[in-house]
């Protein structure tokens, strides 16, 4: 089989930069265990897996901080998908997960080679954390570099795949 994996527009367009990402999920609640004990936990809302690259600035930080906020996926009065989490008083769950950047190209086991290195990452998450607070303050987090049980209830289903545009201008991607 010959398979070549597609890049996605934003990579496409800057084949050289790489991306912060997400995985958000539309759900009716979901929560974050530790040890068994529940650490975080919402109601109607997003859970939002986040990975940090090794060479994410700040600037990614906050273009996704914006997007995961702004994003539309709720119903309105008739059905489409055209309210953003603000709009329903929705609440959000964020979980870093550094295995979005698995690389599964190449052997059996997957590379993580371009997450960002761990201390750098807690850094970075912690500041996109505070970021995404300014506009959700009730924002819900999982522990960094703990082994979590994620529990969810996806609605819809609606899950989406995120990547900040990395150089290219932002005035057009939000």
């Amino acid at each position: 089989m010959n398979f070549k994996p597609r890049r996605s527009p934003a990579a496409a367009a800057d084949p050289g930069r790489e991306l912060m990402r997400a995985v958000i999920q539309r759900v009716d609640r979901a929560s974050v265990r530790v040890g068994g004990v529940e650490i975080a936990g919402i109601a109607k809302g997003i859970l939002a897996l986040v990975a940090v690259h090794k060479n994410d600035t700040h600037t990614d930080l906050e273009w996704m901080a914006r997007k995961i906020v702004e994003l539309r996926i709720f119903d309105d009065a008739e059905g489409k998908l055209n309210l953003g989490l603000l709009d329903i008083g929705g609440q959000l769950l964020m979980v870093s997960q550094f295995t979005l950047y698995g690389d599964c190209r190449k052997g059996r086991r997957p590379s993580y080679s371009d997450s960002a290195p761990p201390v750098e990452a807690r850094k970075l998450y912690e500041r996109f954390v505070e970021i995404v607070r300014q506009s959700v303050p009730g924002v819900q987090d999982g522990r960094f570099q703990a082994e979590m049980n994620v529990e969810l209830v996806n609605s819809g289903p609606v899950t989406l795949i995120l990547e900040s545009p990395g150089n290219r201008t932002r005035s057009d991607t939000v």
